[in-house]
């Protein structure tokens, strides 16, 4: 297969890699207020589809997040407290964050569409005493009756308004000392059954991250990382605020619905030199005409939360001329395996451990699988960039840690292999691999050979029920403008992925959609359209 050789030997890196963790780490004095110090440089470019751009250095950041802190601990919020922290993408977002670590206190990320309800149940899991969000959301917290402290940017009754007790506040404020192992951080996490689950992470898991600035998306000091997560995703942690700053590199963050072609303005007018969005955007802007924009400013481009396929990586590099590589991690650990500089770029994989972290594909036994063999992707502990575990729920998180040969590892819930060459393959969730007539087939690999075919935009690859093979191939696709969903599409794609892969991993069943299912974090949701075919079926 065709590789493009982008450095020197990423291999010599992780080989040679050792950890060197402080014995203690608060984010807020140890990296904002640090370089503010030592070098202070831009931090934070934001950018708005409604208000004039506004710049941030890190001593902005620094100033403006002891402020909120010193409202905050004067509030009552200490270290170990929780705290949800709803806001939009707008600089407050940064500035509260900031200030969190600073107090010590959890801050829990939540996404502006989550409903009361979604919210009721994170306060009364997590036990949290306080809450940051905008006017607008305040009246999502009206039966949350435990919150002690309830703050806003805005003018509500009742409610702190950071705004005004911000500007108020003036001096350095006194961070926590944060032992290494101290909690710091919590994300919500939806898994296949059940209530969503707490992933609280350390402060060493906020160090830690940097890793994935550097080895993936490859930033530092005098970058512009424009990664286009939203506030509540863990994905922000690596790609907005955690792993860019921590590593030297500024930030771009834009408030605004998707555009593609917003998008190239932003890359090519602010001079962005990393960029990190979900496949899906990929795939939009890829269909624009590319060379109506200055985009030479880009070193990097990389993208993680749902599978980058072959033929997008490819079409991506002969139109821009960049790399795009894929990535993959989980609320749990953030990013894990990588492409990355001196790492010869292979369509469909993706990648190696990042430096720091050591992999390995076991059978269900705890056995470790050969080369090419379909087993669970399992990360081996201890590793710093490991959550502490689901809150209020050891038991759940010892469910997933194995024990082999005298060493733990972290079951992933997802499926994959290793090729000869040490690079990692993923297949498919441990409920997604499809069997049938004694084959275990990836749903990606199918959707992989479908994303080929000229008429397809987007296609998701399931297992059906089938009384003869136990489960056949049904795929269900997004066809591009202009392209007809009949009988002679069905027969083209099929005949299509028989030419591309394996034959007996076509979808013997095709259906038309106008869009996939998908979680906010653009992930493709199986389940749902397996629930499809299960209630027509009753």
């Amino acid at each position: 297969m065709h590789t493009t050789t982008i450095g020197a030997s990423y291999d010599d890196v992780r080989n040679n890699f050792k950890w060197d963790l402080p014995t203690t780490f608060n984010f807020g004095r140890d990296v904002v207020d640090a370089t503010a110090h030592d070098d202070d440089r831009l931090a934070l470019l934001w950018t708005s589809d409604k208000a004039p751009e506004r710049r941030f250095n890190f001593s902005d950041i620094s100033i403006g997040s002891d402020q909120i802190a010193h409202v905050l601990r004067r509030a009552g919020v200490k270290k170990g407290d929780r705290i949800i922290v709803q806001l939009p993408r707008i600089p407050e977002w940064h500035l509260t964050m900031t200030a969190c670590t600073k107090i010590g206190a959890i801050a829990i990320p939540c996404i502006e569409m989550l409903t009361a309800n979604d919210l009721e149940y994170r306060v009364a899991h997590s036990g949290a005493v306080a809450v940051v969000t905008t006017a607008d959301n305040v009246v999502k917290y009206d039966q949350c009756d435990t919150l002690r402290v309830k703050c806003c940017f805005g003018t509500v009754d009742g409610w702190l308004n950071l705004h005004e007790e911000s500007v108020r506040e003036s001096g350095a404020f006194e961070c926590a000392d944060m032992g290494i192992d101290d909690a710091a951080l919590m994300y919500y996490t939806s898994g296949t059954s059940g209530s969503p689950k707490g992933v609280l992470h350390a402060s060493r898991a906020l160090f830690a991250w940097r890793n994935s600035a550097i080895y993936w998306q490859g930033i530092g000091p005098g970058d512009l990382n424009w990664c286009t997560a939203d506030t509540g995703w863990s994905k922000a942690g690596t790609g907005v605020i955690f792993a860019p700053w921590g590593a030297g590199s500024a930030v771009l963050f834009h408030d605004g619905a998707f555009d593609p072609h917003r998008r190239l303005d932003i890359i090519q007018n602010h001079r962005v030199t990393a960029f990190c969005a979900a496949a899906t955007e990929f795939r939009h802007i890829v269909q624009l005409d590319l060379t109506r924009y200055d985009l030479s400013s880009l070193k990097r481009c990389v993208s993680a939360g749902e599978t980058v396929n072959p033929e997008l990586v490819t079409r991506w590099k002969q139109a821009t001329g960049v790399d795009l590589l894929d990535g993959y991690g989980q609320t749990e650990t953030l990013m894990t395996i990588v492409n990355s500089d001196g790492l010869s770029v292979l369509p469909g994989s993706m990648g190696k451990p990042i430096p720091g972290t050591r992999f390995e594909i076991l059978d269900h036994d705890g056995g470790k699988l050969a080369a090419d063999e379909i087993g669970n992707i399992a990360m081996q502990l201890p590793s710093p960039q490991f959550t502490l575990g689901y809150w209020n729920d050891p038991g759940k998180t010892q469910e997933n840690i194995l024990s082999s040969d005298g060493v733990d590892y972290w079951l992933t819930g997802d499926m994959g292999y290793r090729d000869r060459d040490g690079y990692f393959f993923y297949t498919g969730r441990n409920d997604d691999v499809i069997s049938s007539s004694g084959y275990r087939i990836g749903p990606t690999e199918v959707e992989n050979a479908l994303n080929t075919h000229a008429a397809v935009l987007e296609a998701a690859a399931v297992g059906k029920p089938d009384a003869e093979r136990g489960e056949i191939v049904k795929a269900f696709v997004v066809l591009r403008p202009g392209f007809a969903a009949d009988a002679t599409m069905i027969k083209s794609l099929q005949d299509h992925v028989k030419n591309v892969t394996a034959p007996y991993k076509y979808p013997r069943e095709i259906e038309f959609l106008t869009d996939l299912p998908k979680t906010a974090s653009g992930k493709i949701l199986r389940r749902a359209l397996r629930e499809v075919d299960r209630q027509r079926k009753s």
